[in-house]
């Protein structure tokens, strides 16, 4: 089995986000440490465009036996052809993997733990795919809706007078990994197919980070986990 990390060295928002400090560490040396303590993959490589990225990744024991294309380093390029190109390539070193776990690189909260966990559920039900799922903390059928006059308009309003405890629970990605079949990924060129599975992980266990405002509060969750590891 391989781990994947995607870490192109263009981001906008948080610059140099891959390799920024996350409580005195990169935030990549996290996955990349979570992979390799895991004691399931045969190789944790990190698929990357940077130089810079290259020489932190490699520090903390990833692989990089060749660079991302500049196709694939884009803001247009998906997951999924990242990851494509990354298994085509070691096709061609004579490496062909069954089974890979994309991990994302700023996931500091994804565990050894969590990665054994979710990969014998993923083998135990032989999902094309599996990744962890977020319950939301509201009802999504009661969302709201802002008009341009910001008056308050209800998506769905048939749901106007349900209680909260009737309504459905609705999850989201964690956007933290996905474990997948490559023969699935090469044949769908796509991680969620019909047979996708989802893993429910508790809101202490993942945050997602798009700004530094997200960064703050991760790295106060995760000092919280820390403090208390219970």
């Amino acid at each position: 089995m391989i781990a994947i990390i995607p870490a192109r060295g263009g981001s906008k928002r948080i610059p140099k986000k891959n390799i920024k400090p996350f409580l005195g560490k990169p935030i990549i040396a996290y996955a990349i440490q979570a992979a390799l303590n895991s004691d399931l993959f045969e190789e944790v490589m990190v698929s990357t465009d940077s130089e810079e990225i290259e020489e932190v990744a490699k520090k903390y024991g990833a692989n990089i036996p060749f660079k991302r294309s500049e196709e694939n380093s884009s803001d247009f390029a998906t997951t999924a052809s990242t990851l494509l190109e990354v298994i085509q390539g070691y096709e061609r070193l004579s490496m062909d993997f069954k089974i890979a776990c994309c991990i994302y690189p700023t996931a500091p909260f994804v565990t050894p733990q969590l990665l054994r966990e979710s990969f014998q559920k993923f083998s135990d039900k032989n999902y094309d795919t599996l990744f962890p799922v977020l319950p939301f903390s509201s009802p999504i059928q009661r969302a709201l809706k802002l008009e341009k006059d910001e008056r308050v308009r209800m998506f769905q309003p048939e749901y106007l007078n349900s209680r909260s405890q009737d309504l459905e629970k609705a999850y989201h990605d964690s956007g933290q990994f996905y474990w997948f079949k490559t023969t699935v990924l090469k044949d769908k060129r796509r991680l969620w197919t019909s047979n996708s599975g989802g893993m429910v992980i508790s809101e202490m266990q993942a945050h997602d980070i798009d700004n530094p405002e997200d960064w703050k509060i991760a790295e106060f969750k995760f000092k919280l986990l820390l403090d208390d590891p219970s």
